[in-house]
C-alpha cells in the first residue's frame, strides 16, 4: 500500500539528497560564495583599520596625517563598494538560484504523486499533499542560498579571525575560542528539540488545511443539515491545536536563542576580564585591544546571525524532509522492465482466476474470477452494492493491481504493457463525474489534447451535450467553475461522455454513465453509446437496470463472485438474482 513515509531523516542525510539539486546550478552557486566573500572584507578589515589607526595615534602621533587618514577612509570606501555590488548580486542571484531549486522540487514531487495509486490518495488527504509541495518548499528558495551562504562567510570570519588575533595575542584567543565548542554542543541539542516542533508545525497546518478543505468543498451539505456550529467546533479545535503546537516551536527557539545571548555575554566577560590583565601586564598594546574588542564582536556576531540563521535552516530543513517523504513513498504500480506498448485488434478482455483485495485494509472483493469478454462485445456488471463490479472495472486500467491471477487485452498481459498504452486504449465514464476548472472546450478536448473545434463539437453532438452547451452564455467557452458546480450533475455527465467519445478508444468502461440523466437525456445518450460500442468491447456497469436490457450478456456478481450470466430475456426467465432486482423485490 502506498502511504507517504514517515521516518526520521538525519540532517546530513537530507543535506546529501539535497546537494544535486544545489549542485544543478553550481555555477550560480559558486559565483554566489565568492561574492559571499567579498561581502565580508569590510566586516574583517575594519577592526584592522582601527588598530592601525589606533596604534599610530597612541605610538607614532607625528605619523597621523590627513593623508595617512584618508588613505585608510579610501580603502574602507573602496571595499564597501564591492561590498554593495556583491550583496547586490547575493540578493538577486542568490535568491533566483533558489527558487530555480524550488521549481525542481515541486516538479519531482508532483511528478511522483502523478506516478503513486489510488490507495495512496485513499490514504492521504490532500490537504497534506498541498501543504508539502507548496509551503514546505517556499522554504527552498531562502534556505537554497542562505544556507551555503551564511556557514560559507561564518568560516571564512571566524577563521580570519582567529588568525589575526593570534597574530596579537595567542592565549588570549584560545581562551577566547574555547567557549565556542560548548556554544555548539549546547545548540546542537537545543537545535534537535526546534526542528521536532518545526516539523510538527508543518504537520499540524497541513491537518488544518485539510479540515478547511474539506468543510468548505461540502458546504452545501454543512447548511443542509444545520452543521455550521459543528463544523466551527471543528475548526477551533484544529486551530487551538495549531496554536500549541506553534507555541511550542517558539518556546524551543526562545531557549535556543536565549543559550546564544548567554554565550554572548561569556565571551564578552572573557574578553574584558583576560584582554584588561594582558593590557595591565603589558602582554598587548591598546591598538590590539580595540582590535581584538572588534574582532570578538564580529565573530558573535557571525555566531548569532548563524544562530538567528537556525529557524530559516530548521524550516528549510523541515521543508526537504517533508518533500522526501513524498518523493521515497513507494509507487506500487509502475511498468515492469522491458514492457511494450499494448496493442490492440480486437480488445478481448480475460480475467483468469482472478484475486483482489484492497491494499489498506486487505478486505477481499474477487477470488478466483474467470471471465472473458469477447471483441466487440457489450458486457453489463450488475449485483448489490459491495459485489465488486467498480472494483473488478478499475482492474483493466490498473488503478489496482491484482493480488493473484492474470488480466489479458488480447493475449497480452496487461502488466507486461505500459500504462500509458494500456491507457490510451481504454475509454472511461464514471459515476463520480470530475470536471476541471476550466471552460466546457477544455473539458471535453481534455481526452484529445491536441483536437479541433469542429471534433470537440462533433463529441459534443453524439454525447446529446450540444444542445445545453449552446445554451449557455458562452457556449462552449463557458466557464463550469471548481469540479464543475456551475452545471447540473447530468450536464456534467454528458461532457464526461463527450471527452470518451473524442478520445474513441478501443475499449469502454462505463461505471454508471446515465446515473445523473433524466429520461430524455438517457435515452439519448443509449442510442450514441449503442454507435459507439460498435466494435468496440464495452463493460457497463449500472444499477438502473434498464439502461443495460439490451446488453449482448448480463452478469450477475455477487459475494461469491459470478452468480448468473446470459441476456436480459435468459435471466428474467431463470428468475433468480436478476430477476428479482429487476422487479424490485427486497430479499429478507
Amino acid at each position: 500500500m502506498s502511504q507517504t513515509v514517515s521516518r526520521n531523516y538525519s540532517t546530513r542525510e537530507l543535506l546529501g539528497r539535497f546537494l544535486p539539486y544545489l549542485f544543478k546550478y553550481k555555477g550560480m552557486l559558486a559565483f554566489d560564495l565568492f561574492c559571499a566573500s567579498m561581502t565580508t572584507l569590510c566586516d574583517v578589515a575594519l577592526p584592522r583599520i582601527m588598530s592601525r589607526l589606533t596604534n599610530t595615534a597612541t605610538t607614532d602621533p607625528a605619523a597621523l596625517t590627513v593623508e595617512f587618514v584618508l588613505k585608510l577612509a579610501g580603502i574602507y570606501v573602496v571595499l564597501r563598494l564591492i561590498d554593495a555590488v556583491a550583496y547586490y548580486y547575493m540578493s538577486s542571484k542568490g535568491h533566483i538560484m533558489g527558487v530555480y531549486i524550488e521549481t525542481d522540487m515541486r516538479t519531482d514531487a508532483f511528478e511522483h504523486l502523478e506516478r503513486l495509486s489510488d490507495s495512496y490518495f485513499a490514504n492521504t488527504k490532500i490537504g497534506q499533499i498541498m501543504g508539502r509541495i507548496s509551503n514546505d518548499l517556499f522554504d527552498i528558495t531562502e534556505f537554497s542560498h542562505h544556507c551555503p551562504e551564511e556557514f560559507f562567510i561564518a568560516l571564512i570570519k571566524i577563521t580570519i579571525s582567529f588568525i589575526i588575533l593570534c597574530q596579537a595575542n595567542i592565549l588570549l584567543t584560545v581562551i577566547i575560542f574555547s567557549c565556542v565548542p560548548l556554544m555548539v554542543i549546547v545548540s546542537f541539542r537545543l537545535n534537535h528539540r526546534f526542528r521536532q516542533a518545526t516539523k510538527g508545525q508543518r504537520v499540524q497546518i497541513g491537518e488544518l488545511n485539510s479540515q478547511v478543505e474539506d468543510s468548505l468543498l461540502g458546504e452545501r451539505v454543512v447548511k443542509a443539515f444545520g452543521a455550521e456550529e459543528y463544523e466551527l467546533e471543528k475548526f477551533a479545535a484544529g486551530n487551538a491545536k495549531f496554536r500549541d503546537v506553534k507555541i511550542e516551536r517558539y518556546y524551543a527557539m526562545a531557549n535556543y536563542s536565549m543559550s546564544t545571548r548567554l554565550f554572548d555575554g561569556l565571551m564578552y566577560s572573557v574578553t574584558i576580564i583576560a584582554g584588561g590583565l594582558f593590557l595591565v601586564n603589558g602582554a598587548i598594546n591598546a591598538g590590539d585591544l580595540v582590535a581584538y574588542i572588534l574582532y570578538v564582536q564580529t565573530l558573535i556576531a557571525t555566531i548569532r546571525r548563524i544562530v538567528e540563521f537556525a529557524e530559516q535552516f530548521q524550516s528549510g530543513i523541515t521543508g526537504i524532509e517533508r518533500f522526501l517523504e513524498i518523493l521515497d513513498t513507494p509507487i506500487d504500480i509502475y511498468d515492469k522492465e522491458g514492457a511494450t506498448d499494448l496493442v490492440v485488434t480486437g480488445g478481448d478482455i480475460r480475467f483468469e482466476n482472478v484475486t483482489f483485495e484492497y491494499p489498506d485494509d486487505h478486505n477481499t472483493v474477487l477470488t478466483n474470477l474467470n471471465l472473458e469478454i469477447k471483441p466487440g462485445e457489450n458486457l453489463a456488471l450488475v449485483g448489490e452494492s459491495g459485489g465488486g463490479k467498480t472494483t473488478l472495472s478499475s482492474l483493466i486500467p490498473r488503478f489496482y493491481d491484482i493480488k493473484e491471477g492474470r488480466i489479458l487485452i488480447d493475449g497480452q498481459n496487461i502488466k507486461d504493457v505500459t500504462l500509458k498504452s494500456l491507457r490510451d486504449n481504454i475509454g472511461i465514464v464514471q459515476q463520480d463525474v470530475y470536471l476541471f476548472s476550466g471552460t466546457v472546450r477544455e473539458n471535453i478536448a481534455y481526452g484529445k489534447r491536441d483536437a479541433t473545434d469542429e471534433e470537440i463539437e462533433h463529441a459534443a453532438v453524439l454525447a446529446g451535450a450540444d444542445k445545453f452547451i449552446n445554451e449557455l452564455k458562452d457556449g462552449y467557452d463557458s466557464y463550469v467553475g471548481e469540479r464543475g458546480i456551475k452545471l447540473s450533475g447530468g450536464q456534467k455527465q454528458r461532457i464526461a461522455i463527450a471527452r470518451v467519445f473524442l478520445k474513441n478508444p478501443k475499449i469502454l468502461l462505463l461505471d454508471e454513465a446515465t446515473s445523473a440523466l433524466d429520461n430524455e437525456s438517457e435515452l439519448l445518450i443509449e442510442r450514441s453509446l449503442e454507435k459507439l460500442s460498435v466494435g468496440r468491447t464495452t463493460l457497463t456497469i449500472a444499477h438502473r437496470l434498464t439502461t443495460i436490457q439490451h446488453a449482448d450478456r448480463i452478469i450477475v456478481l455477487g459475494k461469491n463472485g459470478i452468480e448468473e450470466e446470459g441476456n436480459h430475456e435468459t435471466l428474467l426467465a431463470s428468475k433468480g438474482t436478476y430477476y428479482r432486482l429487476w422487479n424490485g423485490i427486497v430479499e429478507e
